[in-house]
């Protein structure tokens, strides 16, 4: 076999091998609307409503923020005071603003639901609110999140081989013929 036809049929192996490449499309790309993704893992929380007040409580590994506003207008009650229990047991709480509160758990709570019962006195005002705060375990990563799509990156390297060897013998040719 001469170096002409060994050059073409080279060529022609890459065209067919350019063509036949898989398509890599992870998982959920079918061409249909893309459902929405979460910007990140949401904190978990509860909220308690009565006709007077709404209780909105954060729960960061032991921090428990907390917002306390009239339900009519959702503006902040101020001058309240905040009685709490989680689990059955009471926690103290600690004013740092019109509405807003914050409490420290004693440890880190486990999965599952935890019981909340808030007891508010604002003025003459009065109200007892119940919530269970929902807490799950992180939901495990893809095993396969991140990973290098491993084909497709090998057939292009095995591409970019067999064109660099068609050139050097394209290049021998062609300085082998000058000389």
């Amino acid at each position: 076999m001469n170096k002409n036809t060994m050059t073409q049929l080279l060529g022609g192996l890459l065209l067919l091998g350019a063509t036949i490449l898989p398509a890599h499309a992870g998982d959920g790309h079918d061409h249909g609307e893309a459902p929405a993704t979460p910007a990140g893992v949401a904190s978990p929380r509860f909220s308690a409503t009565s006709e007077t007040y709404e209780l909105v409580g954060i729960l960061n590994e032991r921090k428990l923020s907390l917002y306390l506003d009239h339900t009519a207008d959702n503006s902040p009650v101020k001058d309240a005071k905040l009685e709490l229990e989680v689990g059955g047991k009471a926690v103290a709480v600690n004013n740092i603003g019109e509405g807003e509160f914050e409490a420290t758990l004693a440890t880190e709570p486990q999965p599952g639901e935890l019981p909340i019962t808030a007891t508010i006195v604002a003025g003459n005002d009065s109200d007892l609110l119940a919530a269970n705060l929902d807490i799950h375990s992180e939901a495990h990563a893809d095993k396969n999140a991140g990973a290098l799509p491993w084909k497709p990156i090998a057939a292009g390297a095995a591409l970019l081989l067999a064109l660099g060897a068609a050139l050097r013998i394209k290049r021998n040719r062609v300085v082998g013929g000058a000389a």
